[in-house]
């Protein structure tokens, strides 16, 4: 059976990245959902990892919580990636 890639090792940082962007933004589920024009459980399901997130819904949930897509993506591969690579 295979396996949907947002259960994939190489996905697992990005859903507790999102969750910490939302939350250094000081926005709760619901807030950012608004700010987005999706539901909570959109949000929910993003952090989650049962919904994958594409990198166009990434940059709105960034700007949704006021950072810089460009800086928030460099830190995510600055997180996310070892020795260099993903």
């Amino acid at each position: 059976m295979a396996t949907k890639s947002q259960h994939s090792r190489a996905y697992r940082p990005l859903p507790e990245f999102l969750r910490g962007v939302r939350e250094t933004a000081g926005l709760t589920q619901r807030e950012l959902g608004i700010r987005m024009g999706k539901p909570q459980s959109w949000v929910y399901n993003c952090e989650t990892a049962n919904r994958r997130v594409d990198v166009t819904e990434f940059i709105r949930w960034v700007t949704a919580c006021g950072a810089d897509p460009a800086g928030a993506f460099a830190q995510f591969l600055a997180q996310a990636t070892d020795g260099g690579r993903p």
